[in-house]
Formats: C-alpha cells, structure tokens, sequence
C-alpha cells in the first residue's frame, strides 16, 4: 500500500466495486479504500447502489490508514456539507399526534358521576321499568 494518503486527505476516486456494507473506491492504480455506507451521505442510507455507481468518480476525504491491515476508510459525506437540519432532528421536532379529548358539560347541567352498583342501577332500571310513559304501545 502506498503511504501517499494520510487521514484527513481530500482526494478523487473511481467507484470500482460495491457491497451492501459500502463502495470500494480506488485512489490509484494499486491502493483503494472503502467507503462504510454510514459515510456514503447525511442521513439514512438504506441501499448503496440508490447513491453510487461503479465507475462513478466521487471525492473522498481519508479517514483513517491502516498500514498493518492494508485497508484506507474513506468518507464521501465528510467532503459535503452537512444540511442545515438533521433528519432525525426534523422528525423529533414534528408535533405528535394526540388523541381527542371528550370535553364534559358544565358541572350544573353534568349528571352525577362516579361508580354506581349494581343494586344501584338495578333499583334505578326497575323504577323505569314501572313508569307508564316509558313503556312503548
């Protein structure tokens, strides 16, 4: 691997490969990184192939070096700026929605209200029971 890239490099790449984990991108002739799909663009990114191609040319800020292992990361959303808002933050920032709310009678016109028994509402439906101007003919 050639010890030109240092981390914090800007440089232009060729997309040369991509993986559902990232795009491999080659600097040179013999030295190529890769891309994590964390690192592709601000946001969410679900499939790589919706942003990249092989044989795109993309710009590429040097993450990190890794002599011992051969392997460069790079990150393409390190050379762009961010959005002026997060997506997640505009999403915490949308209101929730809230259920209704049942809006009670003033408290003059609101019937009593609270637990009834049983032997309370048995007592009150055999009264209706008996008046005549209840019962349909």
């Amino acid at each position: 691997m050639s010890t030109k890239y240092e981390t914090g490099n800007v440089v232009t790449g060729k997309v040369t490969g991509i993986q559902p984990y990232g795009a491999f991108v080659a600097l040179d002739e013999n030295t190529q990184g890769l891309v994590h799909i964390s690192e592709i663009t601000h946001g969410f990114v679900k499939d790589v192939n919706e942003h990249l191609s092989v044989g795109d040319e993309v710009t590429v800020k040097v993450l990190s070096v890794d002599e011992a292992a051969g392997k460069i990361s790079l990150s393409i959303r390190a050379t762009q700026e961010a959005p002026a808002e997060e997506p997640k933050a505009a999403a915490a920032k949308k209101p929730k929605r809230r259920q209704g709310s049942v809006k009670s009678a003033p408290a003059a016109e609101a019937a009593p209200t609270g637990f009834n028994t049983l032997k309370d509402k048995l007592e009150e439906w055999i009264e209706q029971s008996e008046r005549e101007d209840l019962i349909k003919k």
